[in-house]
């Protein structure tokens, strides 16, 4: 693969950034800084991760990225989570979002095992 661009794993996960931005704008102003502001980061790590480290050329250093951004996904699930408790967005959201990140992670542990079996 000549490009990060075609990994499916990487496409979903700038879709979900996508959704995340949009799903947060109502979040309440305090949280600006706070949980809105950590959410949106730790989206936006996810398929960064990915394009940095498909970048390195190098598989050890591409698993080590492709974990890095399973981290910020298990960051994002908490988060949502979180904000979901605190009522700041509805139930049936907070499923889309909840399910679509964990597709990703299904995809993301497919991907590493591929990457790891190769040696």
């Amino acid at each position: 693969m000549k490009t990060f661009r075609k990994l499916i794993v990487w496409q979903k996960s700038i879709a979900f950034v996508t959704r995340i931005y949009k799903s947060v704008n109502g979040f309440p102003k305090e949280e600006l800084y706070g949980l809105t502001s950590q959410i949106k980061r730790s989206a936006v790590s996810v398929p960064s991760n990915i394009a940095e480290g498909y970048g390195r050329n190098a598989n050890k250093e591409f698993i080590r990225f492709l974990r890095i951004a399973m981290g910020s996904l298990f960051e994002i699930q908490t988060q949502l989570e979180i904000a979901q408790n605190l009522n700041f967005f509805d139930e049936e959201v907070y499923f889309e979002l909840y399910e679509d990140s964990r597709e990703i992670e299904r995809m993301l542990s497919s991907l590493i095992g591929k990457l790891s079996a190769k040696g």
